[in-house]
């Protein structure tokens, strides 16, 4: 594929100046077709035709209203002769020297989404550090796209993050690699760097227009925000907060000294042990590469790797730590049966293993099996990474298998819609008609998930 005939979609808004300046410094060194998606009030109609009309292989598609960016990208892929790819520049872009097209097609293969800068962004579209949660998002300001992957995902939205639509489903979907990132494509867009292909004019839309539009998307976002502050509060104490489980933190017993944690994240759990026990040597054991970066800054060591694939070999060169833990991890192995007999074999005498699991005979999951709505979800009790499921009878039988007994154990609650009150009526009478105890059914249909301390048998 020729890059310089790559055709560049460009959503403008009551900017003239901007697009003057792009085109002026795109033609420079690239004659590729542009398409000027415009959403401009009529007052600025004129300036942008006349910024436009110097430059050939331009053509102007006027709105008419101000379309906004995220639906001004999708109204382009879906109505444009874009052909199989197309390259997305952000109005306040200025091209500083050739080369970045033929940069970012080197790296775009046919099932990719997408080549760019990648960063990370909550569920709401706003850029956090890298964590678990976290949403790969590719930026718009300058990205190369295959149009007919765009199609297959939801499109760009009208949003303060443009592209969180389609990079949400894409990471719910655990197909977040069909992005590529560029340090380069990041860099050139962030402020205060220096620059390699491209300038990325900070906020320079908002300066030219004297904001962003986006009062409806910070409306929604605060209403989101208002709406689940209470539930995120309630629901804080059971499900894993930012860094660890405080129930796990609370079973770790005040005398250990050696701590392995399988999945420890990026260490918020050795951080807060070590804030009461500077005097543990915390291991930390975690699969995903950024997360370890982090956690060693925390642990006293960090180890990458898949513990479902680790051998006899690898458990016996942590012979002798007294505390194992297992937070919210157990459910997402291929065997956890096995690797806690593996671990049973190398505690400590009088040695702890340490676990939260969520409880798959919570009313919520007995409800939506009755209705035919096993769905799998981005988080919580259906996180669709979870390949194992476990009551609280089939926790106690996986401790007994591994030779460990439990000894202490806290049924983790939440606050809950009313619907709980009637769908726990209906645990009840079947417990009744199957001859089972009603209301022992109803005590294991109501907690979230189970922390559990167990030593060897």
């Amino acid at each position: 594929m020729d890059p310089r005939q790559i055709p560049i979609v460009v959503v403008s808004y009551n900017s003239p100046e901007l697009i003057r300046n792009l085109l002026a410094s795109l033609r420079r060194f690239y004659a590729n077709p542009v398409h000027i998606v415009d959403g401009s009030s009529a007052e600025h109609v004129d300036g942008i035709r006349a910024a436009v009309a110097p430059f050939d292989g331009v053509t102007l598609h006027v709105q008419g209203y101000n379309i906004h960016h995220g639906p001004g990208m999708a109204w382009a892929i879906q109505t444009l002769p874009l052909g199989p790819v197309a390259l997305f520049l952000d109005s306040d872009i200025v091209v500083l020297r050739d080369g970045f097209i033929e940069a970012l097609l080197a790296e775009l293969q046919p099932q990719h989404y997408g080549v760019g800068g990648v960063a990370y962004v909550n569920r709401e579209g706003f850029d956090i550090p890298y964590a678990y949660g976290a949403v790969p998002y590719l930026h718009p300001p300058c990205m190369l796209c295959n149009i007919e992957v765009m199609k297959q995902w939801p499109m760009p939205i009208k949003h303060g993050a443009p592209m969180v639509a389609p990079m949400l489903a894409l990471h719910d979907a655990g197909k977040s690699d069909l992005l590529r990132h560029l340090d380069w494509a990041l860099n050139d867009v962030t402020p205060g760097t220096e620059k390699v292909y491209i300038d990325h004019v900070g906020r320079g839309t908002v300066m030219n227009t004297q904001g962003y539009h986006l009062d409806e998307w910070m409306a929604e976002v605060r209403a989101k925000q208002a709406a689940d502050a209470q539930a995120a509060a309630d629901a804080q104490a059971a499900a894993e907060p930012r860094g660890y489980n405080p129930f796990v933190l609370q079973l770790i017993p005040p005398q250990v000294q050696r701590v392995v944690e399988v999945g420890c994240s990026t260490g918020g759990l050795a951080q807060a042990l070590k804030a009461r026990r500077p005097d543990v040597h915390f291991v930390g054991l975690e699969l995903d590469a950024k997360a370890a970066a982090m956690a060693r800054q925390r642990c006293d060591e960090v180890l990458q790797l898949n513990i479902d694939e680790a051998g006899p070999e690898f458990f016996a060169s942590l012979q002798g730590a007294d505390c194992w833990v297992f937070g919210d991890v157990l459910e997402h192995l291929r065997d956890p049966w096995r690797v806690l007999a593996e671990v049973t074999k190398v505690l400590a005498p009088g040695g702890y293993v340490v676990t939260s699991i969520p409880n798959a005979q919570h009313w919520s999951v007995q409800a939506r099996l009755n209705m035919g709505a096993f769905q799998y979800e981005a988080t919580g009790l259906m996180d669709r990474t979870h390949i194992r499921w476990f009551t609280r009878q089939t926790m106690l039988q996986m401790f007994d298998g591994a030779g460990l007994r439990v000894e202490a154990g806290i049924p983790c609650m939440v606050e809950e819609p009313p619907i709980r009150e009637q769908a726990l009526a209906g645990v009840r009478q079947m417990a009744l008609a199957l001859g089972r105890d009603p209301e022992e059914a109803v005590r294991d249909a109501s907690p979230m998930q189970y922390a559990m301390r167990a030593v060897r048998a």
